[in-house]
C-alpha cells in the first residue's frame, strides 16, 4: 500500500532539506524496519507503546544499541515532520526512553604511527596494472585526512576548486549541507599538487579512480588498508581513526576545544568533548608510567 505521509517526508528530506543520499537511505531503511513490526502503520494513530514494543523487538533481534538509536533518530525526525507539516498534536517518541550507550574512547594513533602511515604509499612497490599516479593519490588522501580532519564522505565529495592553494584551505560541505572552511597544512597541499600533476586532474572531482571517475567511499578504506602491513601499526586504521588522531593531537598541543569543534564540523560541543577524555587518559598513562609515587 502507498504510504502518503512517508512519501511526503522523503520528498521533504530530498528536495527541501537536501540531505545526503546516505542519510536518505538510512531513513528509508529505518521506516522499513519499523514496518516489519507494524506492517501497515497508521502513523498519526500510533502511541509511545507501539515504539516501546518496536524497541524491544530490536533488542530481541540483537540489534546493537547505536543502531537502535539511529533507527529512532530517523523516526523522531519523521514525527517532527508530521507535527510541523501535517498537524499531528504531539510526537509520541518523546515519551520513549532509549538505551544508553557504553561510551568508548576513540582509538588514536601516535604521531609516529601517523608519519609511518603517511609515508607508506611512496615507499612500497607500485601495484601491477595500476596507474603510476595511484600511490601519489593515496598519499594525498592520507595527508589530507590527517591535516584537515574531514570526514570520508566530505573527502570523496571534494572537487578541484575546493582546494585553495593561496589561502591554504579546503571548502567542505558537511552534514546537513553546512559549508565550512578548514585549514590545510603545506605537506598535504604539496601532496595534492604532486598527485594532480601526475594524474592530470585539472577539473571536476579531486580524487579519482583508475577509471578516472570520482573515487567512491568504499574504495578509500581498502586503499588505506593496503599500506598497513608496511608499518608497525598493530590495529586496523579507518579514515575516522585519522580524524580522531587529528583532533586528539590538536588538543594535546593546546588547541582550543571550540576551535577543534569548528574544524571537525560538530554541531554540539559535547561531541567534541570525547577527545578531551582521550587526552586526559593519555596524561594519566604518562603519569602512571613516569611518576615514582603513582
Amino acid at each position: 500500500m502507498p504510504d502518503r505521509l512517508a512519501d511526503a517526508f522523503f520528498h521533504h528530506l530530498e528536495n527541501e532539506r537536501q540531505v545526503s543520499p546516505l542519510t536518505l537511505v538510512n531513513y528509508r531503511h529505518a521506516l522499513a524496519e519499523f514496518r516489519k513490526v507494524v506492517p501497515q502503520p497508521d502513523w498519526p494513530g500510533l502511541n509511545a507503546d507501539h515504539f516501546r514494543r518496536y524497541l524491544f523487538a530490536l533488542g530481541k533481534r540483537g540489534i546493537a544499541k547505536p543502531t537502535q538509536r539511529l533507527h529512532f533518530a530517523a523516526l523522531r525526525t519523521f514525527y517532527r515532520f508530521l507535527v510541523e507539516r501535517h498537524g499531528l498534536d504531539a510526537n509520541p517518541l518523546k515519551l520513549v526512553q532509549l538505551p544508553k550507550l557504553d561510551r568508548k574512547l576513540p582509538l588514536v594513533l601516535t604521531a609516529k604511527q601517523v608519519v609511518e602511515l603517511l609515508d607508506a604509499p611512496l615507499k612500497i612497490e607500485k601495484q601491477k596494472q595500476a596507474p603510476a599516479w595511484m600511490p601519489l593519490r593515496d598519499a594525498a588522501i592520507l595527508e589530507l585526512f590527517y591535516s584537515s580532519g574531514i570526514r570520508l564522505a566530505e573527502l570523496v565529495a571534494l572537487n578541484v576548486p575546493d582546494i585553495d592553494l593561496f589561502t591554504e584551505t579546503v571548502r567542505v560541505l558537511g552534514k546537513g549541507r553546512k559549508e565550512r572552511v578548514v585549514p590545510v597544512g603545506q605537506p598535504a597541499l604539496e601532496a595534492i599538487q604532486r598527485y594532480r600533476q601526475a594524474a592530470k586532474v585539472h577539473s571536476g572531482p579531486l580524487f579519482i579512480s583508475k577509471l578516472r571517475r570520482r573515487l567512491g567511499r568504499m574504495n578509500v578504506w581498502p586503499a588505506i588498508q593496503r599500506y598497513l602491513p608496511h608499518t608497525s601499526i598493530p590495529v586496523n586504521v579507518t579514515p575516522h581513526k585519522l580524524r580522531h588522531s587529528f583532533a586528539t593531537h590538536l588538543l594535546d598541543a593546546g588547541a582550543d576545544l571550540r576551535a577543534v569543534q569548528s574544524l571537525l564540523g560538530h554541531a554540539s560541543l559535547s561531541t567534541t568533548q570525547i577527545y578531551t577524555h582521550v587526552t586526559v587518559e593519555r596524561l594519566k598513562r604518562a603519569y602512571d608510567d613516569a611518576h615514582p609515587r603513582a
